[in-house]
């Protein structure tokens, strides 16, 4: 990892520690109540019973002294506010989009985008839909397409941009259904169902090329566009000399629109963002947003929460934070492997992926296999992950997903690296009694989005 002209072996964090948060130790006992109350759903445990907190990287970043700084400048107006004005020339500059809308968390953002363009009968094409993009394109009526690489669905295979959209299954599917049933083409950066793998800009200027061609609008999902533009920078021929500043403003130079959790590479706890080219289009959203999240320049959001993201979106770019952001992950990934541990390779931006269909394979995907990994987890270590499987994509009229995966989402500049070797650690032991892992059934769930909130037993 370079700092300055130098490569240190060692990963340090890019930071000082301000402020610190106690964390709670529990007994095995304590935590194997915990389990049996909560149901065996992680989601249902207390975040103070919880030792190292993976469950997901969304809202869960320490902010800067600066963002902290920010909040101290929010500006509370109800209409025009300071704030707004801030992040939206943040925004511009860093995206070249103009049509910018504050949303109070992604999922308001994809809400909006789908009611405004989707309707029943139609099909949204993504690289991998995430939980809630999903559900908000089926809430609309159209039908989910997910049409990511093969690679992405070989948990081993090495290929260095596996959340690549299939450009060739796209064609087909458009040939197919015609394009009169294809309102928009979304690809995630960096693809979360699929591992957190990264896209590249070639196929991004690939997938631009078809939407073209079909005169269709072309969308990102890009909650983790900074991590995506490093491994472009990383890994893509012809980008070692760029900026990250000029790979991210290229990548959204390719879209027609996106929708943006901002607390992922937004660096901060709540927000959101809906960014059009189009003013027609944006002027549609603009009044459906404001029968939900408020008037257009705050967008459920208070004018503190707007500072800190136009913060968050100056520092998210800086390539010393982005190096020691994804050589940390890819230490977590080393240190199992190396432990023997099956895990989705290379390493994501934001997560490590155990594979959990060969972690334990005595256990059915019918039994669940990632959330008896993630309920073994949590027994053993105090740790919380999130299973990516069955759970998360099956049920209904959904088919089994490929791949039965544990997301272990690291929060932004929360933990340092001895936390880091815990887990590995943690994860390593977990694998080596595989075997008293066990098998899961569900026993009440909703009829949507059932990981949050469904209950198990142990078979």
């Amino acid at each position: 990892m370079l700092f300055g002209a130098f490569e240190v072996k060692t990963i340090i964090e890019p930071f000082r520690i301000k402020t610190v948060e106690p964390i709670r130790m529990t007994t095995h006992r304590e935590r194997e109540a915990i389990l049996r109350v909560a149901r065996f759903n992680l989601f249902g445990v207390h975040a103070v019973d919880v030792l190292i907190d993976l469950l997901t990287d969304s809202g869960t970043s320490a902010m800067s002294s600066e963002q902290w700084a920010a909040i101290m400048r929010g500006d509370e107006s109800y209409a025009g506010a300071r704030s707004f004005f801030r992040l939206y020339d943040r925004v511009c500059e860093m995206t070249g989009f103009k049509e910018i809308l504050p949303t109070h968390q992604g999922r308001a953002s994809e809400r909006i985008l789908f009611d405004t363009l989707c309707s029943e009968g139609l099909i949204v094409p993504n690289n991998c839909h995430f939980d809630t993009t999903r559900a908000n394109v089926e809430q609309s009526g159209a039908q989910a397409v997910d049409l990511v690489i093969d690679a992405c669905k070989d948990p081993a295979s090495r290929h260095p941009f596996k959340g690549n959209m299939d450009v060739d299954r796209l064609r087909a599917l458009i040939e197919k259904e015609g394009r009169e049933r294809i309102p928009l083409c979304m690809v995630t950066i960096t693809n979360n169902s699929g591992g957190g793998q990264p896209v590249s800009l070639e196929n991004l200027r690939s997938v631009r090329e078809v939407c073209d061609e079909f005169e269709i609008p072309f969308f990102l999902d890009a909650c983790r566009f900074a991590e995506n533009a490093y491994f472009i920078k990383q890994r893509e021929p012809g980008m070692s000399d760029r900026s990250i500043p000029e790979i991210v403003r290229e990548t959204f130079d390719l879209a027609d629109g996106a929708t943006i959790s901002a607390k992922k590479d937004g660096l901060v706890n709540i927000g959101g963002l809906l960014l059009f080219r189009d003013r027609d289009l944006a002027l549609q959203a603009r009044n459906n947003l404001i029968l939900t999240e408020g008037f257009p320049t705050y967008g459920g959001l208070a004018g503190r929460d707007l500072d800190a993201m136009a913060q968050g979106f100056v520092e998210i770019v800086d390539e010393h934070y982005l190096a020691y952001r994804i050589r940390s992950v890819a230490y977590l990934g080393e240190k199992m492997v190396a432990g023997g541990v099956p895990i989705m390779e290379p390493p994501g931006g934001h997560a490590v992926y155990i594979d959990a269909g060969r972690f334990c394979p005595h256990i059915p995907p019918t039994q669940f296999p990632g959330q008896a990994v993630v309920v073994g987890l949590y027994r053993h270590a105090g740790i919380r992950a999130v299973e990516i499987g069955s759970v998360m994509f099956g049920g209904g009229e959904h088919d089994a997903p490929d791949m039965e995966l544990v997301r272990l989402a690291i929060p932004r500049r929360v933990y340092t690296q001895s936390h880091i070797d815990y887990v590995a650690e943690a994860v390593v032991e977990l694998y080596e009694n595989r075997d008293s892992l066990k098998g899961l059934r569900i026993v009440e769930e909703p009829p949507a989005l059932r990981h949050f909130t469904a209950a198990f037993e142990e078979c």
